[in-house]
């Protein structure tokens, strides 16, 4: 029979390097060095519950598809309904199996829509390296594809442990509320079964936005988990502290901070005091919340250099842009969108008190490329406690990255940056990411030594640290 060779799926070995022979050579020996290296994964989204139970993933929908909102916004712009897709209301929802091949011939059918997008790039990886799919996705292979992962995942070596083995990967953060009891972490922790670690990351950001609908009832729930009053500012702050102390205990090394923009000024005690007492009437304005969170990203880097939780800074995001889809399929359905931001003047107040304090690592991500040269690399490239998180989210993108290596290494080095964040939900990408990751740094390093800006040894040594050296030192691993 004749394979038509449209339908073979195949990712070339030396993908995402450089195409002049010469500089690929370079980077294919920089790639080999470090391709194998364990996976530490600082910023993830993956629920720990799922490493506890090591239940088999049910079906390949809610494993690549209804969690993944790179995904789904592709989709959506070109006119799936996302409820055909596995979302509901409270987010993904479990689909019977006509309605979830239905739904992954949706994403078949419109794969052609992923070229030259990461997704395409992340997907490809994952269907022939993890899977051992040789089908190119399509309206006449979807249901091949389907059964082959859907038999895939039904077997012990496809269960969340065995998996997490398989991707090599160290250290694994998740990103945890603080009202979490953490019991998925506990019982990780305590299982001698599994010997990889897993650790929260504390992420307050609903709590310290005071003007947001239903944030006095936050405040009296923080009190009752923490055992603290909240009912004056003075307890509010030390509620916020003792869950941070409970977090450290349970192996967080990092809090994370997503609000609109990346303001630190701080408020006086009095002023401070009287904006929450209004927050509790449930009288405070939006420019007073806006205000009170400023004050509390300060607040947050005095903790931070109290109990040494690393600080990772992500703004600039408009949430739920379309408030019709965020009403019928609640947040991460792949409508936030990224606004301008600026960092100079909003993170000065910040770092003139704790910019060189040695107990503080602070994390700066941006998807507002602009900033990078002329704002995020300058500071990092001064203040000790500053490092330039690397590309996430939109600009995750080997284009991005590329220009990211390109705009902040002049300035700020290697060294201040963060190593790589694969900030996702979706974890079979997980070691595709940080595949593509290494490639691109490879790449990027290969061109300085055929400049002869680098010699090959210390580009070899250079791409090591940006996997495992520096992101243990930022996060304090």
């Amino acid at each position: 029979m004749t394979v038509d060779t449209r339908d073979l799926l195949t990712v070339h070995p030396d993908r995402l390097l450089p195409a002049q022979p010469d500089v690929r050579d370079v980077a294919r020996r920089i790639y080999e060095a470090t391709k194998d290296l364990p996976i530490i994964s600082p910023h993830s989204h993956v629920p720990p519950q799922w490493l506890v139970d090591d239940q088999p993933f049910s079906d390949p929908v809610s494993l690549l598809l209804s969690p993944d909102h790179y995904v789904l916004r592709m989709l959506h712009a070109n006119g799936a309904e996302l409820s055909d897709l596995g979302r509901g209301p409270d987010g993904p929802v479990q689909l019977d199996e006509a309605a979830a091949r239905k739904a992954w011939r949706i994403l078949c059918e419109n794969y052609h829509l992923f070229r030259g997008t990461p997704v395409k790039y992340w997907f490809d990886t994952t269907f022939a390296e993890v899977f051992g799919i040789t089908q190119v996705p399509s309206a006449r292979t979807a249901d091949a594809i389907y059964d082959q992962i859907a038999a895939a995942i039904a077997t012990p070596q496809f269960r969340p442990r065995a998996l997490f083995e398989r991707f090599n990967i160290s250290v694994l953060a998740t990103t945890d509320d603080p009202l979490d009891d953490l019991a998925g972490h506990k019982a990780l922790a305590q299982d001698p079964t599994f010997t990889g670690r897993v650790i929260p990351t504390f992420r307050p950001d609903r709590f310290l936005e005071l003007a947001r609908p239903g944030w006095a009832d936050l405040a009296r729930r923080l009190g009752e988990v923490s055992g603290v009053d909240t009912g004056d500012y003075a307890g509010y702050i030390a509620a916020i502290e003792n869950r941070r102390r409970y977090f450290k205990e349970h192996g967080a090394v990092s809090s994370d901070h997503s609000h609109l923009d990346a303001g630190t000024e701080p408020l006086s005690e009095d002023e401070a005091r009287r904006i929450y007492a209004a927050a509790l009437r449930g009288e405070a304005t939006v420019e007073e919340g806006r205000a009170f969170h400023r004050h509390m990203m300060s607040e947050t880097a005095r903790m931070a250099t109290e109990d040494g939780l690393v600080m990772t800074l992500h703004p600039a995001v408009y949430r739920n842009h379309d408030t019709d889809n965020f009403t019928r399929f609640g947040p991460d359905a792949g409508s936030d969108i990224p606004v301008k931001v600026e960092f100079t003047k909003a993170l000065q107040p910040l770092l003139t008190r704790y910019g060189n304090h040695p107990n503080l690592n602070l994390v700066v991500f941006t998807i507002d490329e602009d900033v990078y040269s002329r704002e995020l690399a300058p500071m990092a490239g001064f203040y000790r406690s500053m490092h330039v998180g690397v590309p996430w989210w939109f600009i995750d993108a080997p284009e991005a990255i590329r220009r990211f290596r390109g705009a902040v290494t002049e300035t700020a080095g290697f060294y201040r940056t963060s190593g790589f964040i694969d900030d996702t939900r979706a974890f079979l990408s997980i070691p595709t990411r940080h595949d593509m990751s290494r490639r691109l740094d490879a790449a990027y390093l290969a061109e300085l030594v055929s400049e002869h800006r680098l010699t090959e040894d210390e580009a070899l040594a250079t791409a090591h640290d940006l996997v495992t050296t520096i992101p243990q030192k930022v996060f304090k691993l």
